[in-house]
């Protein structure tokens, strides 16, 4: 019984070094900050649904302020499945939607920039209108917004805060590896001990029900 104890452990702790971290469905990550100059360049904006179960209609709409202007005007919109730009001037035919496709029930906002400029450095906006469907009839409205400083520049540089939250994620993600395996050795040996407390009681209850089976033997010879 022991063996195969120790064989499922051995099982489960190499599923767990192996398995990959788990992702959710919705993850709202704050979008990269920094594009070079003609390349290309994604505008991340997400908005999960707290309400998993309820269905929902959103629209997307993007804001764009320049380095030298104080106020947004507007840039983009994506409603009914269907993406528009607004600032033909500058972004023409250079906005391309990169959030949720064949759905209304938008999470997933994000634009990509084709062949950045620097007249692209600014602040962008990008504002989430969702509307939840309750199956009475009910319906409720909420607002999400997203700011995106972006900055433009000749050559993609990687600074310290990027480098140290990359280490952190893999030094979690070992740290979590490591305490469940440390579980998994804890609750064998807890399985293991109650196993050998349970055949030591079930030996003791056999030489108890032996003893006095033997007992009442000697008796009836005795009587007889």
């Amino acid at each position: 019984m022991l063996s195969a104890e120790r064989r499922l452990l051995a099982l489960l702790v190499l599923v767990a070094l192996q398995a990959p971290p788990g992702r959710g469905a919705c993850v709202e990550v704050d979008s990269d900050s920094e594009a070079v100059i003609n390349e290309g360049f994604k505008l991340g904006c997400i908005s999960c649904k707290m309400r998993g179960e309820v269905n929902a209609i959103a629209t997307v709409e993007w804001d764009f302020m320049a380095s030298d202007e104080t106020e947004f005007s507007p840039l983009y919109v994506y409603a009914k499945m269907e993406g528009r730009i607004q600032d033909e001037l500058r972004f023409w035919d250079r906005l391309e939607w990169y959030g949720s496709k064949k759905t209304q029930d938008l999470q997933d906002g994000s634009l990509y920039i084709k062949n950045v400029t620097s007249n692209d450095t600014g602040t962008y906006r990008c504002v989430f209108q969702r509307t939840l469907l309750y199956n009475n009839g009910f319906e409720y409205t909420t607002n999400a917004s997203k700011i995106v400083l972006l900055r433009v520049v000749p050559k993609l540089t990687r600074g310290i805060a990027s480098i140290l939250s990359e280490v952190m994620m893999y030094v979690t993600i070992i740290g979590l590896q490591f305490w469940l395996l440390v579980e998994m050795i804890y609750c064998y040996r807890k399985i293991a001990a109650a196993g050998e407390e349970a055949l030591r009681e079930s030996a003791a209850e056999y030489l108890a029900i032996a003893s006095e089976s033997k007992d009442n033997c000697a008796a009836v010879q005795v009587a007889e």
